[in-house]
C-alpha cells in the first residue's frame, strides 16, 4: 500500500488513526545497522510495522524483522518513543496515522538476509555510509537515536 510521510507540512491532510508500530535498530558484532529499502516509497528504513492486536511489542519486533529481513532477532532495549503530531503517514486507501513508534534495539540470532513483499532490498550498512542513503528525516532520527548510548528518546 502506497505511502506518503509528511513532517511539519501545513499541507499534510488531518490525521484520522493512531496505530502502534515498531521499529528496530539491529547491529551486527561489526556494528553496522541492518536497513531496508521500503517496497512502498523507496526510501531506506529500520525494519517494522504495526503491532497486531494479541502481540507484545517485542512480539511484533521479531515478527517485523523476520518478515522484512529474514533475521530472527533478540530485542535487547529500547531507544525510543516517537509520536510527534506533526508527522503523519497517508496510505492510499484514505488513511492518514498519526505517528506512533516504538523503536527497540536488538540483535541477530539467526537466518540469512533476504527481501520481502515489504522490502525491495536488505543490507548491513556502515555508520559512515547512513547519509548517504535516501532516508525520511523522521528514520533519520530514529537511527541516529538508535546509534547513541544512554536514555531512551522520548517525545
Amino acid at each position: 500500500m502506497p505511502k506518503t510521510d509528511y513532517l511539519n507540512d501545513p499541507s499534510a491532510p488531518a490525521a484520522n488513526s493512531l496505530v502502534v508500530a515498531v521499529a528496530v535498530v539491529v547491529r551486527d558484532d561489526r556494528g553496522r545497522v541492518l536497513l531496508i529499502r521500503r517496497s512502498d516509497n523507496g526510501l531506506w528504513a529500520l525494519p517494522g510495522g504495526a503491532q497486531d492486536l494479541g502481540e507484545t511489542v517485542t512480539g511484533a519486533a521479531t515478527r517485523e524483522v523476520m518478515e522484512e529481513t529474514g533475521l530472527d532477532i533478540k530485542v535487547v532495549g529500547i531507544s525510543g518513543i516517537y509520536s510527534d503530531p506533526r508527522h503523519v503517514i497517508a496510505y492510499d486507501d484514505g488513511e492518514v496515522r498519526q505517528e506512533f513508534s516504538i523503536c527497540l534495539r536488538g540483535q541477530p540470532v539467526a537466518g540469512s538476509l533476504r527481501p520481502s513483499s515489504e522490502s525491495t532490498e536488505v543490507q548491513w550498512v556502515g555508520v559512515a555510509e547512513l547519509g548517504s542513503l535516501p532516508m525520511h528525516p523522521s528514520m533519520k532520527l530514529r537511527v541516529q537515536h538508535g546509534l547513541e548510548d544512554g536514555d531512551p528518546y522520548i517525545d
